[in-house]
């Protein structure tokens, strides 16, 4: 089964926490055991896992990629979203996440986030829950 989440991004890169969006749809359609592939439709946005108790830690990661990758780079693409795609392509576009006992593993630390590069946008993220 498919699902899918929406997220509306307020910046124009920025990390958005979509663990709890993702528990509550385990929750909701009852997986006890599986897994669930996150994955973001989007070429200028992407999906990691990274700590979420330091919101720091989103602000260095955002302010790094935009240092190696910056907006006005010298690019072919002339929407002026190149820099976006460049980032969505090393960030990725998805991550597979353990489903057990009723409940995403992640690590004391983790949370999965949505990688915005082009916004402020409204995005989707579509889950693939696999039971076992």
């Amino acid at each position: 089964m498919i699902e899918k989440i929406s997220v509306k991004t307020e910046q124009r890169n920025q990390l958005v926490d979509i663990s709890s969006a993702i528990k509550n749809v385990v929750t909701e359609k009852g997986i006890q055991s599986g897994v669930v592939h996150v994955f973001c439709p989007h070429t200028t946005a992407a999906v990691t896992i990274n700590e979420n108790c330091d919101p720091s830690v989103k602000d260095d990661i955002v302010s790094t990629l935009n240092d190696l990758i910056p907006a006005g780079g010298n690019y072919r693409h002339s929407e002026g979203n190149a820099d976006a795609h460049v980032k969505a392509s090393i960030v990725g576009s998805s991550r597979t996440i353990i489903i057990e006992d009723s409940q995403i593993l992640c690590g004391s630390w983790q949370g999965i986030f949505l990688c915005e590069f082009d916004g402020p946008r409204r995005r989707e993220i579509w889950l693939k829950l696999i039971e076992d």
